[in-house]
């Protein structure tokens, strides 16, 4: 797995990171399974402008790696900072 670090975008990951934490919180029609499928549509998009509107395997791999990793951390900081909070 560790490959996979080369194609992710640290601008990517955090935009929509903090895009999919803002849909997670301020937007309640929106059913949490969609978030996944959003921020890595947005990685997508995002990874093809950053290259100059070229689309590549490598540019989407990139895109995707990084929309969907953002999830991944949300849950991951969710899960530590709750388990931090129920400890006395």
């Amino acid at each position: 797995m560790e490959f996979l670090n080369e194609f992710t975008l640290p601008v990517v990951f955090g935009i929509c990171l903090c895009i999919g934490y803002t849909i997670k919180k301020w937007i309640a029609d929106v059913d949490n399974k969609y978030i996944p499928t959003i921020v890595a549509g947005l990685g997508v998009f995002l990874s093809i402008w950053i290259s100059g509107w070229k689309l590549t395997p490598e540019i989407l791999l990139s895109g995707l790696i990084s929309g969907l990793s953002s999830t991944g951390m949300h849950q991951l900081f969710k899960q530590f900072i709750e388990n931090n909070t129920e400890q006395p």
